[in-house]
């Protein structure tokens, strides 16, 4: 793409997101229609943010306490903890509880069944129980299509694909406000979305992940539209978390069953990163990381590898808000071969600051998700975290500098008190 044309559309991605301005004439027409569409809109003087334009998507600003020492007084499991986000089978909430009160990041909705009615008084009394009033996050992959786990609670939206093919972005955007403000309802507050890979092959299957969960395989579509489902979620107060970086468009295999790989760095440099690159010039909040491998740059899952988190995403590209990883628990992980709190710890590393592990929800696996197991996982992932620190394995440093980001990411301000001190964690000392 020549040096205009990216120009032209880096103003009108960055553009949707400052303010609602409709960009018109992209639903229901032909690529050579959206493009010009695309390139005549960049040409018009677009209204300035208003009053009660929501401001972009940023972290609080810094305070004169340093956060990272804020931090350090917390007791280290309590630390190790804020790092994890437990899996939730089917709404059981209540199984959820332990985790919780020791002081865990995070909850994630997996499963079918519909969401109980009550969900937001359930989630409500579950939330009040973590220590020092840091409540975990609470998540879902509401995608569109056919991954969207809050049946019951938020409106049925097309696949990722066909919005794109059938609406202009600012429909989508409200289409992803309205999801969102019923997720904010319900007491969801993490929409695992959007999927930013460029990919138009058929899927989602066990060879392309993606398929109609991809906006386009046109990257400047993909982005265009996927920034516009992030904004919408942002209007609506939920975190949006964009996905697969670098880019599953184009991967060999799925990583749930076995190790892939995705294009070549180089191929990604000259399109696949595209969505990515336009996502952290506008601000947002939170990437996730895939578990393909990057030839060229990595022969490690990219959820493990600091050239991926740190080189590529956050100095190349210069992110600076929360970085997670996809599930650990996965056949491309466990084939690196490292037990699942060993794979934990060199995520956190490389520079991850949140991880989720949990089924794939196949048949084999979804006896991880029992209540029991998932606080026994849980546990074994804090220990694992604990014994890294003490044995330098994991500088304290990135441990302090992860939960700072995690903390950012939910608006807390640990020099205001947010977590407590040495006799907070709900597990006590280390």
């Amino acid at each position: 793409m020549r040096r205009g044309a990216r120009e032209r559309v880096g103003r009108v991605l960055l553009a949707a997101l400052a303010t609602a301005v409709v960009v018109s004439g992209l639903g229901g027409c032909s690529r050579h229609e959206q493009r010009s569409s695309r390139a005549a809109a960049s040409s018009v003087q677009l209204p300035t943010a208003s009053a009660s334009t929501p401001p972009p998507m940023s972290r609080p600003p810094p305070t004169a306490c340093d956060p990272a020492r804020a931090v350090a007084s917390w007791p280290l499991t309590r630390r190790a903890a804020q790092l994890l986000v437990v899996p939730v089978a089917d709404f059981d909430v209540a199984g959820a509880a332990g985790p919780v009160r020791a002081g865990t990041g995070g909850i994630l909705f997996l499963g079918t069944a519909p969401a109980p009615t009550d969900l937001g008084k359930r989630l409500s009394s579950l939330v009040a129980q973590a220590p020092a009033g840091v409540a975990p996050f609470v998540m879902a992959d509401e995608e569109g299509g056919g991954v969207q786990r809050l049946s019951g609670v938020v409106q049925p939206i097309p696949w990722a694909r066909q919005m794109a093919a059938s609406m202009p972005p600012d429909a989508v955007r409200a289409l992803a406000a309205g999801a969102g403000r019923q997720m904010n309802a319900a007491g969801v507050t993490v929409d695992l979305a959007p999927v930013l890979d460029a990919d138009a092959r058929p899927g989602p299957n066990l060879v392309n992940p993606d398929g109609l969960r991809s906006f386009s395989g046109d990257p400047e579509l993909a982005a265009l539209y996927g920034l516009a489902f992030a904004t919408g979620l942002r209007d609506a107060g939920v975190l949006a978390v964009a996905k697969h970086f670098p880019g599953l468009g184009g991967v060999d295999a799925n990583t749930d069953v076995r190790p892939a790989a995705t294009l070549p760095i180089t191929t990604l440099r000259s399109g696949g990163l595209t969505a990515f690159q336009a996502a952290v010039r506008a601000g947002i909040p939170a990437v996730m990381v895939a578990n393909a491998w990057v030839p060229g740059l990595t022969r490690l899952p990219a959820s493990l590898s600091s050239a991926v988190v740190t080189d590529l995403l956050r100095r190349e590209l210069g992110f600076t808000g929360l970085v997670m990883t996809d599930s650990l628990s996965t056949t491309a992980i466990s084939s690196v071969p490292a037990p699942l709190s060993s794979a934990a710890v060199m995520a956190i590393g490389a520079g991850v600051d949140m991880v989720l592990f949990g089924s794939t929800l196949t048949l084999a696996d979804r006896a991880q998700l029992a209540p029991g197991e998932v606080e026994r996982t849980f546990g074994e992932i804090v220990d694992g975290i604990v014994q890294a620190v003490w044995s330098k394995t994991l500088p304290e440093a990135r441990l302090n500098a992860a939960v700072t980001a995690a903390l950012a990411a939910k608006g807390v301000d640990p020099c205001a008190g947010g977590g407590g001190g040495a006799g907070a964690g709900g597990s006590g000392a280390p």
